[in-house]
């Protein structure tokens, strides 16, 4: 149960993950245009993403263009890109992954082993993601930082971070909670696994086997005489003592005497 309720954890942080980076990814908010100096009456911001760059001007609309060429973009940029495009893609297939492998799901029956390697293999894609998607954000903002206290360059070039680099980061901290909830809860190790009742070779167990029932013994037969009936004169009335039993009795032989 326990298990159970952890790969939903872990399946809400990765899906959330997962949105967040696919929400920095088309962002244009990469880099901000830096206002410095005493005038803060700002007339004009700029903002330049992996897909294009936008003007903002004072009470108008948001103006966006694409980019014409790729090889013309910085290096940071043509490389988040890519990595941007791969942590999606690895993060979309470790959930679909995952919901093969999860508990709840009934995809994989009676085999929990091959359910523990599905989620572990899920949540090692969810890692992967993970890191495609924090090198190109860090990436770009180690290089906004290093040009912003450049002394050779004038302060309209100069930019600041941008709001998709903060929600990559975060994006990237759900994706890494995600795969690790996935890959810690399903690694088992060999003195955790769960007793079985087996039967050793070696012990003293042997089958049962019948035995042949076993021959009464002979009863030999004892005969008493049996002893007739006297009488005999005495004071007192006459009185027959007789025996019918296998013994003599008390009685009969006080008779006798």
């Amino acid at each position: 149960m326990a298990n159970s309720t952890l790969e939903i954890v872990g399946l809400l942080l990765s899906l959330i993950g997962l949105i967040g980076a696919a929400a920095s990814t088309g962002m244009p908010m990469w880099r901000v245009t830096a206002f410095i100096g005493e005038n803060i009456i700002v007339f004009e911001t700029r903002y330049e993403g992996l897909w294009m760059n936008c003007y903002r001007q004072a009470n108008i609309r948001m103006q966006c263009k694409v980019y014409d060429s790729l090889l013309a973009l910085p290096q940071d940029l043509q490389a988040a890109r890519g990595l941007m495009c791969c942590s999606l893609a690895l993060g979309a297939i470790g959930l679909l992954i995952s919901l093969v492998g999860m508990q709840c799901t009934a995809c994989i029956r009676n085999n929990d082993r091959a359910k523990r390697l599905v989620l572990i293999i899920a949540g090692t894609m969810i890692l992967m993601a993970c890191i495609c998607d924090l090198i190109p954000v860090s990436w770009t903002g180690h290089v906004i930082i290093q040009d912003f206290y450049n002394p050779l360059l004038i302060d309209a070039q100069r930019r600041e971070l941008g709001e998709a680099l903060y929600i990559g980061w975060v994006a990237g901290a759900f994706l890494f909670a995600g795969g690790c909830i996935f890959i810690c809860c399903n690694i088992q190790s060999e003195d955790e696994k769960p007793e079985k009742y087996t039967y050793l070779k070696t012990s003293g167990y042997r089958p049962y086997t019948p035995q042949p029932p076993l021959q009464p013994l002979p009863q030999q037969l004892v005969f008493i005489p049996r002893s007739e009936p006297h009488s005999m004169l005495s004071r007192h009335p006459s009185t027959v003592y007789s025996s019918e039993s296998r013994y003599p009795s008390v009685h009969s032989g006080v008779a006798y005497l």
